[in-house]
């Protein structure tokens, strides 16, 4: 079985499928226990202590495999994740995402107040970072849990791409920008870094805990190993592809057309990176199901019968019960029959109500991996 639960349901074309199975391509190549297969921990015994902090979307399932590895070298860790994972050594708290919470607050709290002015140059602490950490892990400065709550919605909602998102948040906390390392001093510190925002920035990826030259950071994880993947299983099928872009940015409601203007006849176009939506509406919605929709609602039934369009989002999660979307003309027919107006629900960002009428939204539930967004434009 695969990665998408309403596979079946989806896959009503040829067209349809051969987008669908570049999904699950791109899914599975992003799989934790894929990415850490060869991974090894060496040096160990340099250490009197190895401790292990983890946080972000993907985390919990990353830091049971590194957990596994350490064996008996762990001393203990800390995690805070969206999903739950099962561990030996490994405290695991169930956070909120993408609105921080006195949860995570307190998880933090507890991290910090673990580790600050009690370890030496003999310990190392590994730190898992993924992408949604920003909000999972959070400590700030003065504000309150309602007034940091309401400028996160603030920034949600104001178009900002996720480099400007992050350095507003880095403003106003205590564990961002590096801060998290200078806590960790003088402990070594080796990030694991496992990137969702477009040019992998690792300064960016959950606002940069351990971006200060003390700590050893690499880059475990980006949307290019999907991009590969998807563009491999494509070339196999002898289907011209383009790697368009990883960095894709820039309002949802614009990407969209973009991409099926510069996909050419016969082709597939890949993209991945991270758009943004301005709120006007007061729909529900996801920033892949927006671009989908808008894209449909910029084109006849006519006009579609060419493409299929699909956009997702990596962790399975695109704001709401959908990984993302997909389109075509049968999704205009359906609305058509359905007497349903595209433009409307567009204008509403209401995009998953959209898509849950019509049938077309992506089901994955939430998954272990988090590299951005992903976008398949297939055009016969």
């Amino acid at each position: 079985m695969g990665f998408i639960q309403n596979y079946s349901e989806l896959a009503t074309t040829p067209e349809r499928k051969i987008v669908l199975d570049l999904i699950e391509t791109a899914i599975s190549s992003i799989q934790p226990e894929k990415v850490l297969e060869n991974f090894t921990l060496e040096d160990l015994d340099r250490y009197e202590r190895v401790f292990l902090i983890g946080f972000g979307k993907g985390s919990a399932k990353v830091s049971s495999i590194i957990e596994e590895k350490l064996g008996e070298k762990l001393t203990e860790g800390y995690v805070i994740d969206v999903t739950s994972e099962q561990f030996k050594k490994i405290q695991l708290t169930i956070g909120t995402h993408p609105l921080p919470s006195q949860v995570n607050i307190d998880f933090t709290k507890r991290v910090v107040e673990r580790f600050q002015n009690k370890l030496s140059e003999k310990d190392l602490v590994v730190v898992v970072v993924t992408g949604g950490g920003s909000a999972l892990f959070e400590l700030p400065r003065s504000l309150s849990l309602d007034e940091l709550i309401k400028f996160n919605e603030e920034l949600l909602k104001s178009g900002l791409n996720i480099q400007q998102m992050n350095e507003e948040r880095k403003k106003l906390s205590q564990v961002k920008g590096g801060k998290l390392t200078k806590i960790l001093s003088p402990a070594k510190v080796l990030g694991l870094i496992f990137s969702d925002v477009p040019g992998n920035d690792l300064s960016v990826v959950a606002s940069g805990p351990t971006d200060d030259p003390s700590a050893e950071n690499i880059l475990m994880l980006s949307n290019k190993t999907a991009l590969e993947a998807m563009k491999k299983k494509a070339e196999k099928l002898d289907l011209r592809t383009l790697e368009y872009s990883d960095q894709i940015q820039g309002e949802a409601r614009e990407v969209g057309k973009l991409l099926i203007q510069k996909t050419e006849p016969n082709s597939i176009l890949l993209a991945a990176g991270e758009t943004t939506v301005t709120v006007h509406g007061n729909g529900k919605g996801g920033r892949n199901q927006e671009l989908v929709l808008d894209a449909l609602s910029n084109a006849t039934i006519e006009q579609s019968n060419n493409f299929v369009i699909a956009s997702f989002d990596s962790d399975g999660w695109d704001n709401t019960g959908f990984a993302g979307a997909i389109g075509d003309s049968q999704t205009l027919r359906k609305s058509k029959e359905l007497n349903l107006n595209p433009q409307k629900f567009l204008d509403e960002n209401n995009s998953f109500e959209f898509f849950t009428k019509v049938g077309d939204g992506i089901i994955t539930g939430r998954l272990p991996s988090n590299i951005s967004d992903l976008i398949i434009v297939y055009k016969t």
